[in-house]
């Protein structure tokens, strides 16, 4: 498990996956299951949205060196620096996903957020 205090597991999710890929961030959150709510919205938080295939994968090959040369761009987008979130903290955060997205897919396995407001 992985906290993202403060971190819109929707926006700021597809910015990382762009980041990363090198798609726009359009295209990131068109790709499957990108922010897909798979709780009820009736129901209200905490809600259960995915993230897509191509993020766990790009997460889990990435390299120490990818991470903190993402961690600065995804800090810098507006979503993240309007929360105060640092690049240590990007850098921190990116480690615990590459690493829980590495064991999702040794186990074949997806990722998920749970999401409470």
């Amino acid at each position: 498990m992985v906290f993202l205090k403060n971190i819109d597991p929707v926006v700021a999710v597809a910015q990382l996956e762009a980041i990363m890929t090198g798609c726009s961030h359009e295209e990131a959150g068109e790709h499957p299951r990108s922010g897909q709510l798979l709780s009820e919205p009736e129901d209200g938080p905490p809600f259960v949205v995915s993230l897509s295939d191509t993020l766990t994968g790009a997460l889990a090959t990435a390299t120490q060196d990818d991470l903190v040369r993402f961690a600065g761009p995804w800090s810098m987008t507006d979503e993240l620096r309007q929360m105060g979130i640092s690049v240590e903290d990007t850098a921190a955060v990116l480690e615990a996903l590459a690493a829980l997205a590495q064991r999702a897919q040794a186990s074949d396995q997806r990722l998920y957020c749970w999401w409470a407001l």
